[in-house]
This record gives structure tokens, C-alpha cells and sequence, in this order.
């Protein structure tokens, strides 16, 4: 076999002089190199897993559009809680799905003190009183519509909206929420519920505000999972922020701070790692990042396929969380995040 060594072209430094010596591949040479000097990490402290919770006993119902996430009666919530707290997750997020009798143009069922999310707070609290529970006052699940808020001849009405979110967020905080996350973008909404749980003695529950949610097409399978998927009527854009805007998600967010927010949530999350960004740097508070229903699915396909490796995706996914600037991540790879990190 003929071997050629290359001619170096006229005029070409070599590598040392245009590096001027410095090789950075140096500390990429090997695996413990390669520790020694990574920047950022990942752990199980960084993870928040949401589940679904509905009425009924022993229950595990497939979501389809989510492989390997399920509905989840209240016994089987508790089940997974505790798991949660065995891997040493901190917190959970709970979403209900509602029956559809007991839903309204008001989505007043959020307001019975006896609804599944409070049922389901209270059962876990019990169970496992060591895990975080954070709960959403978000009137979605609730409405015949599929709204964030209350419909009034078309329109999604701001004020009333807000009154019934407080209210709802201080029978939530009464259940035992740790942390009410509201998510339906209602401008006021962050200083009323913290009047409200002020006001009836939970001064320390904490708010993390979905402070910049978006109009986005990666929430198709979370629809599906609380069971909204064909009754929203329009869009969400009259109050979810504009995912072209960047600069209106700084002032809502700062608006939410000012009100009381104790912590800031960007969703969707991978779509949005400049926005993580700007948070950080400009507000220097608790910052969080919901990787959502549309994100997990395509991971999950993507593997299922063998286009990817899921598990190196998945990791690497919630690494850029971390290096944007993210606190902690809610996730629905969470159990299987602390698994693969325990290894």
C-alpha cells in the first residue's frame, strides 16, 4: 500500500504557533480529566417530577402521546411519592384530570376543598411528608373549555379569573402545598395569591410563577394526559407571551418578583434556553424550567425509532438546563434521571 505524507501548504503555521501553545484538548484526553473540569452538573437535587392524578382506585392509565407516563389514582400517586423519595427527588408537581361532569364554564370545581388535587395533596403530605408538593391553580383542568381562565362572551376575563386562583391557591396551601405554581399568565394573579395565603396564615408556602409561559406547539400531549385536548375553543395567545417575544419575558417576570413571586419558571424549556438565560442574569433568583409534554414525547419517539440514544439525549437535554442557568428542571424523565445517576 502506498503511503503519502501530506505537503504542508506554503504559508501555514504550524499548530503551536496558532494556538500560541495552547491546546485545549489537553484536559479532554481522558475520562477523569473530563471530571476534573466540567463545568456544570447535574443531580437528583436538580429534579421535579410532575404526575397526573384522577379520581378511581388501583388505576395506572396509559397516556399515549407519553410513553411511560401515566394517570394516577390517588393510592397509586402516593406509591409513586414515595418512590420519588426513596430516589431522593425533592419535589413533586401534581395535574389532575378532572371528569368531565364535574367541569364548567367557570371551572368552579377548583374551589371544592375536596376536589383530586386536594385529595391527592393531602393523601401524599401523609404518606410522605418529606417530599415537596407543588400544586398549580391554573382553572384548565377545571373549565368545560379548556381556558387557563374564566370565559365571558368569548373572552377569558382577567379579574374574576385572578379572584377564583387565589382562592383556589389558599384551599390548595390548606391540603398542604408546599409550593403554589400558578400557570395561567393573568396579569395580578402573583400579588393576589400571595394576599390571599398571607391572609389565612400560610405565609410560608412559596410561589413559583410560570412567569413566562409561552404560546407554544410543545403542549399537545399535556392536553391529552388532563384531558383538555378537545375542548379548548381558539388559542391561548390572548395570555400566553408570544415565543417570539424576549424582551416582554423579562418584564413579566419582573413583574411577578415584584408582586411576591419567590421563584421564576420558564416553559416550554429547551426552546427557551436564551430566555433561562436573561433570568438569571438579570434577576439572580431561583430559576426553574419545565421540560414539557411536546419535548418528552420527541425524545421518547426519537428513541423508540433507534434514531437516538435516549438515555444519553435525555441527560444531555437536562445538561443544557443546568448551563443555562436553571436551579432545577420539572421533568417526566425524573425517576428515570435519579435511577441513571444513582448507577
Amino acid at each position: 500500500m502506498n503511503k503519502f505524507t501530506p505537503a504542508k501548504p506554503a504559508g501555514i503555521r504550524d499548530v503551536d504557533q496558532i494556538t500560541g501553545g495552547r491546546r485545549l484538548r489537553r484536559m479532554r484526553k481522558a475520562d477523569w480529566s473530563r471530571r476534573l473540569v466540567q463545568e456544570t452538573r447535574l443531580t437528583v437535587d436538580d429534579l421535579i417530577w410532575p404526575i397526573f392524578v384522577m379520581e378511581g382506585k388501583d388505576l395506572r392509565q396509559p397516556i399515549e402521546a407519553m410513553p411511560g407516563v401515566f394517570r394516577l389514582s390517588v393510592d397509586q400517586a402516593v406509591k409513586e411519592a414515595e418512590r420519588a423519595a426513596r430516589l431522593g427527588i425533592p419535589a413533586i408537581a401534581t395535574f389532575p384530570n378532572v371528569e368531565l361532569s364535574l367541569r364548567d364554564e367557570d371551572g368552579s370545581h377548583i374551589l371544592d376543598p375536596d376536589n383530586i388535587i386536594n385529595k391527592a395533596t393531602r393523601a401524599i403530605k401523609e404518606a410522605v411528608p418529606e417530599i415537596g408538593i407543588i400544586t398549580d391553580a391554573a382553572l384548565d383542568p377545571f373549565t368545560s373549555h379548556g381556558h387557563d381562565g374564566i370565559l365571558r362572551d368569548g373572552i377569558i376575563v382577567n379579574d374574576e379569573t385572578v379572584e377564583q386562583v387565589a382562592a383556589a391557591a389558599v384551599l390548595q396551601a390548606a391540603a398542604g402545598a408546599d409550593i403554589i405554581a400558578p400557570s395561567d399568565m393573568m396579569d395580578g394573579r402573583i400579588g393576589a395569591i400571595r394576599d390571599a395565603l398571607d391572609a389565612n396564615g400560610f405565609q410560608d408556602v412559596a410561589i413559583m410563577s410560570y412567569a413566562t409561559k409561552f404560546a407554544s406547539a410543545f403542549y399537545g400531549p399535556y392536553r391529552d394526559a388532563i384531558g383538555t385536548a378537545g375542548l379548548l375553543k381558539g388559542d391561548k395567545k390572548t395570555y400566553y407571551l408570544d415565543h417570539a417575544n424576549a424582551d416582554e419575558a423579562i418584564r413579566e417576570a419582573e413583574q411577578d418578583l415584584a408582586e411576591g413571586a419567590d421563584m421564576l419558571m420558564v416553559k416550554p424549556g429547551l426552546p427557551y434556553l436564551d430566555i433561562i438565560r436573561r433570568l438569571k442574569d438579570e434577576f439572580a433568583v431561583p430559576t426553574f424550567a419545565y421540560q414539557v409534554s411536546g419535548e418528552y414525547a420527541m425524545i421518547r419517539a426519537a428513541a423508540a425509532k433507534g434514531w437516538i440514544d435516549g438515555d444519553k439525549a435525555i441527560l444531555e437535554s437536562l445538561l443544557a438546563f443546568k448551563r443555562a442557568g436553571c436551579d432545577g428542571i420539572l421533568t417526566y424523565f425524573a425517576p428515570q434521571v435519579a435511577e441513571m445517576l444513582k448507577a
